[in-house]
């Protein structure tokens, strides 16, 4: 009885392993030319600029801090998150969709919960 409850909870973690597998990573952060300049701390102002990482989205304009990541069966993610405005205050909820690029499937597209793209980012170097 004991050796079948392994077996179940080994397959599991096998699935599990191949649903992440074919999701989207984003342990390593992903931006635009701006984005992955600036993921260390604002070195180069920009008026546009794009840093996704696994618990955040930051803009020129914004920073959103992820609550909760759900992944889609095709892969893509939806991600729920409080954003801070610059010059406003308090906190907005939100939502945002992370997909792979239609054009590379290296780079991911941002959208928000409007479908509007806010942007392609590429896993920085």
């Amino acid at each position: 009885m004991r050796g079948s409850g392994l077996s179940v909870a080994m397959i599991a973690v096998l699935a599990a392993g191949q649903a992440f597998a074919a999701g989207i990573d984003l342990s390593k952060p992903y931006g635009d030319k701006y984005g992955c300049i600036n993921r260390n701390g604002q070195e180069v102002a920009a008026d546009q600029m794009l840093l996704l990482t696994d618990k955040e989205l930051i803009t020129a304009a914004s920073a959103c801090t992820f609550t909760k990541t759900q992944t889609l069966a095709d892969g893509s993610l939806v991600v729920t998150a409080t954003c801070e405005a610059e010059g406003e205050e308090g906190q907005e909820p939100t939502k945002f969709t992370i997909k792979r690029s239609a054009k590379n499937a290296k780079k991911l597209t941002v959208a928000d919960e409007d479908g509007n793209v806010m942007g392609e980012v590429a896993r920085c170097k």
